[in-house]
């Protein structure tokens, strides 16, 4: 996969399909826009191409928002890449972008991509305050010649597949059902910091988070994980929280990885999250607490591991 950072195609002569949106997530919505791409691409001997900004737009208009990602951009790279897509394009969203009418964007994809074609969600808006929909494409077809695909939502207990909702259910811990919307685990991907030291001083010594980028973290909690260590994968046992027992302050994400004793610090890993075991608590004592551990330890020894390490 080629990855066009800020470059347009302005010597490539191809008939070339394109994908647009902000794809936090990749999510089985946008997986939907990816697929669609690759096909009309192969019928007509171009590229499928997926244009998405590095930036959120959001983030751009206001520094001080809040908003959390699901996914980095590292990780867009890697499953668009698995995904077969020919080209990446990514982006900035400037100031240039952001002035831009929506029918000044269409020209500007046509000429400097090569568009033949161009996939949207249902939903998709583009342009100067968003003013630009789906309604807008279809009007100027014509006027630059390409063809427009409109993909269906994609639906999961009646609700519609999105990144807000995706949002929505890691922080509400949900994320098994975050698992079924994404196709693969929700994952953080960080460095192994020096914490408190506390686990190993009762047989369960954790490996300390430190989360790069504006990842969301999910709901306080603990989790069984799959833990990715050096390319090979392990169970895990993941906890987000204040460790309350030990009376702490801070937020930390913190793992007990199964069956492994190596020395990590320093070092980054990734945590993926296949299911919620339960809440945070704030145990009596300290034996209360290592009787829980004990029960979280079988529960992840009883599990299997979720991720193909093929894929990795």
């Amino acid at each position: 996969m080629l990855i066009y950072d800020n470059n347009t195609l302005k010597n490539e002569e191809k008939n070339n399909y394109i994908a647009l949106g902000s794809f936090d997530g990749l999510h089985l919505g946008h997986l939907s826009l990816i697929e669609k791409v690759k096909g009309l691409a192969k019928e007509n001997n171009g590229k499928a191409i997926v244009f998405t900004f590095k930036n959120h737009p959001r983030i751009f208009l206001n520094p001080n928002c809040h908003i959390q990602l699901i996914m980095s951009n590292d990780e867009k790279i890697k499953v668009l890449e698995e995904k077969g897509i020919d080209i990446l394009a990514f982006k900035d969203f400037d100031d240039e972008i952001m002035k831009m009418m929506p029918e000044e964007f269409v020209k500007w994809l046509c000429d400097y991509y090569k568009v033949k074609g161009i996939v949207v969600g249902f939903n998709f808006k583009f342009g100067y305050k968003n003013l630009g929909n789906v309604e807008l494409l279809e009007k100027l077809q014509e006027k630059y010649n390409y063809k427009l695909y409109v993909m269906e939502p994609c639906m999961i207990n009646d609700e519609v597949i999105s990144s807000t909702l995706i949002r929505n259910e890691l922080l509400q811990g949900n994320v098994n059902k975050v698992f079924n919307m994404l196709s693969r685990p929700f994952m953080l991907c960080g460095k192994v910091v020096d914490g408190k030291k506390l686990g190993r001083t009762i047989g369960f010594p954790t490996a300390n988070l430190e989360v790069k980028d504006k990842k969301l973290i999910p709901k306080k909690g603990v989790y069984y994980t799959n833990v990715e260590v050096n390319g090979k994968i392990f169970k895990g046992i993941t906890s987000i929280g204040n460790n309350p027992t030990v009376n702490g302050i801070d937020l930390t994400i913190e793992t007990y990885i199964l069956d492994f004793n190596n020395d990590i610090y320093d070092k980054e890993i990734n945590v993926y999250f296949i299911d919620r075991i339960r809440d945070e608590v704030k145990f009596n004592n300290i034996e209360e607490l290592i009787t829980q551990l004990k029960k979280d330890k079988k529960y992840a020894e009883e599990r299997n591991i979720a991720i193909c390490q093929n894929n990795l």
